[in-house]
């Protein structure tokens, strides 16, 4: 990324020496240099925001340090260079108290000097805005009203939680099938939020042995236990002033989740083996596709800490409950995937359609971006077709009118078709078919055969 040019003001009242200071400045092509001949006419286009000043002590209309002083009460972030005709230490070191970043002295060399302070001085402006172009592209890039695509009414109540999540530093927790995109919603909250400048450390609960979690949480001292080498700091720690993501929670071991319960209640840690309190301030957000209800009801998950997690929820339906989101999803994934591998977009024909929106997608979002990806891959044509799709045939629903039966026989197909994708459970099937729970029964006792375990 180009980065824009060091915008430079010399303050120098001698005409002589502003164009000498002047020329020694643009002899670098990236930086763009204007001269002033008063602290008043500096002090007039001050708001054009001048990453580097250098500045006459003595000047007809104000003091060095006066006009010191004005720019860092208007900017902090503008360094400015002191060029003085005295070499007096005393008021040198007065100047660089006011927040001055160098002082040099009218010499036969200060043209050297100047250009090394200046060149010193422009690494730093272009680290910052190097820093500035990375977290608005990390914040575009979970820019959720872009990222976080469906126009399905769950999806809009899903958007219209992140934002209250957003507004605020309630704890969340998210919920969901493998593959919905947890991970994705933590991100959207964590880096449009107060904290986005700081760190968002995600952990994985279920990826780390049940004897290493601890450590991984709090850290440890060197000697903690049998391998422990040197000091290790833990996510908590990482994640101070941020966002620590648990992801999988439910799957944590209840003696670490004790010790997690009294960290979120002293929001403060010890590092395993040592007694030493650190203060911690950092948002949790946690995720899991269990019900931790249920899991409290069944004495797997603590009830005190449940409490202490579960403040905003927000559960992701899985991606065959979202209709047409399947289309949109699909078609931002292929034009995704064509930009960044230069291949000129393709489009769905309705054939690839009408098989995507047959498929039940157990791996959610996550397996409708490999099974898009791979179709670009395999069209050997100008737009997508349903041969390029491959999906796993299992899941693939049945076409129930393919061939002539009675319109009972119809009935009673669709809803076997419904009781596999939603796997038996006759509740949700008979909500979602609009009919009762009794219907489902009766219809399956009429074929031979027909039960909820075929």
């Amino acid at each position: 990324m180009k980065t824009k040019p060091v915008l430079i003001h010399i303050i120098e009242d001698n005409e002589w020496y502003n164009k000498l200071l002047v020329h020694t400045a643009s002899l670098n092509p990236d930086y763009e240099v204007k001269g002033f001949h008063t602290a008043n006419d500096f002090l007039s286009r001050i708001d054009e925001a001048p990453d580097i000043v250098t500045l006459d002590y003595r000047l007809p209309d104000m003091t060095g340090a006066e006009v010191l002083t004005r720019i860092k009460e208007h900017n902090p972030n503008i360094e400015v260079i002191i060029v003085s005709e005295q070499n007096d230490v005393a008021t040198a070191l007065e100047l660089l108290k006011l927040g001055a970043y160098d002082y040099i002295v009218k010499e036969k060399d200060i043209r050297n000097k100047l250009l090394h302070t200046i060149n010193n001085i422009a690494k730093t402006v272009h680290l910052k805005e190097q820093v500035v172009n990375l977290q608005q592209e990390v914040k575009k890039k979970y820019d959720f009203s872009k990222f976080i695509i469906g126009e399905s009414g769950q999806l809009k109540n899903v958007q219209d939680l992140i934002l209250k999540a957003i507004s605020s530093n309630i704890n969340v927790i998210i919920t969901g099938e493998t593959g919905t995109g947890k991970e994705v919603v933590a991100k959207s909250i964590h880096y449009n939020s107060p904290r986005a400048k700081k760190s968002f450390v995600a952990v994985n609960v279920a990826a780390i042995p049940s004897d290493l979690i601890e450590s991984e949480l709090f850290g440890h001292e060197k000697g903690a236990f049998t391998g422990a080498s040197a000091r290790r700091t833990g996510k908590f720690e990482e994640a101070n002033g941020g966002t620590i993501f648990l992801d999988e929670i439910g799957e944590m071991d209840m003696a670490v989740q004790a010790k997690l319960l009294r960290v979120l209640q002293e929001r403060e840690i010890s590092r395993v083996g040592d007694n030493a309190r650190i203060k911690i301030d950092c948002r949790v957000l946690v995720a899991t596709h269990r019900n931790l209800k249920e899991e409290v009801d069944k004495g797997r998950f603590r009830e005190d800490l449940y409490y202490r997690l579960f403040g905003l929820p927000i559960h992701l339906p899985p991606l065959r409950e979202r209709g047409h989101d399947i289309l949109l999803l699909a078609k931002y994934f292929v034009q995704k995937f064509c930009e960044e591998n230069n291949i000129p977009e393709k489009p769905l024909a309705a054939d690839a359609e009408k098989k995507l929106l047959s498929y039940a997608f157990p791996g959610n979002v996550r397996e409708l971006k490999s099974v898009a990806e791979l179709a670009v891959v395999m069209s050997d044509t100008d737009d997508i077709r349903a041969g390029d799709i491959k999906l796993s045939s299992s899941d693939v629903l049945p076409d129930v009118m393919a061939e002539e039966v009675s319109l009972r026989e119809y009935d009673i197909r669709i809803v076997r078709i419904y009781l596999k994708k939603y796997n038996n459970d006759v509740k949700t099937v008979a909500k979602k078919l609009d009919i009762g729970p009794a219907t489902i029964y009766r219809m399956l006792k009429e074929i031979p055969g027909h039960d909820l375990k075929a």
